[in-house]
């Protein structure tokens, strides 16, 4: 089956984009239109954060607390009952393994949010947008659903955006840079395995991160196979808004990225 057939079979519209690292092959699917980035966000952030220690610039050891006003709610610190501690690297970690919106926030607030945009303009990722942290996206969140009017943040022209093809630009960028080795790290410790992980045979190491929100699911990662050879994917999908727990969605974005990059091995 083709990419798009995974998607069509699940009532979602798919954008997709893959490549083999080092090479020019690729296989895209509206890889050039704009989408939400939503959590995938915390890739750049945690980028440039290990630039900024790379370069002397931040110590990896520096704590932050993540109190009851930094809390929004969700997995790791964002969700806790009580303040927590912890170091710039742990929040990077936090951030990428399990989405915790709070320590990227925290992140965000000692790395810069322009850095991260310098980050982004550095590498020609001239279509890849960040309007702040998650709690800033939040904020409109709420500004919205208080004036009754559509969600900023799932409108790609409104909100943090990109498109799949800058995403695998972004990984490729990640995965040749000595200073991304911590990141690669904390992608490969992802704890969600049912999008792109899942589509994998066990042999092929995938390192990734998620994005959701309302009708939004994405993934953006590599896969390396046991031959060394590795491909960076980005899937992103519109539609099933319905809940947030569409397993059948999940399951065919990783369809989707090992239908894309067996097309690229054969």
């Amino acid at each position: 089956m083709s990419p798009s057939a995974f998607f069509e079979s699940v009532g979602v519209r798919g954008f997709l984009h893959a490549h083999r690292l080092g090479s020019a092959e690729e296989v895209g699917l509206d890889a050039d239109s704009p989408v939400v980035l939503a959590s995938v966000v915390k890739v750049p952030l945690a980028f440039e954060f290990a630039r900024q220690v790379a370069a002397g610039q931040l110590d990896p050891t520096d704590r932050v607390r993540a109190s009851a006003a930094d809390r929004l709610g969700g997995t790791g610190s964002a969700g806790f009952a009580d303040d927590a501690e912890y170091s710039l690297r742990d929040a990077a970690l936090l951030a990428l393994s399990v989405s915790d919106n709070t320590a990227a926030d925290l992140l965000f607030d000692r790395v810069g949010v322009d850095n991260v945009r310098s980050l982004l303009a550095e590498l020609g990722l001239t279509r890849t947008t960040v309007i702040g942290a998650p709690r800033d996206v939040l904020r409109t969140i709420i500004e919205d659903t208080a004036a009754g009017r559509p969600l900023r943040a799932l409108d790609p022209l409104r909100t943090s955006a990109t498109t799949p093809r800058e995403m695998t630009a972004l990984l490729a960028a990640l995965w040749a840079d000595d200073a991304g080795a911590p990141v690669r790290e904390w992608m490969s410790a992802q704890v969600g395995w049912h999008r792109l992980t899942a589509g994998f045979p066990p042999e092929v190491a995938v390192a990734a991160k998620t994005g959701t929100m309302p009708g939004i699911r994405n993934e953006i990662g590599v896969a390396t196979y046991p031959d060394g050879t590795a491909y960076a994917v980005a899937v992103f999908t519109t539609g099933g808004a319905e809940t947030l727990r569409r397993p059948d969605i999940d399951r065919a974005i990783g369809a989707a990225a090992r239908a894309a990059v067996d097309q690229l091995r054969s």
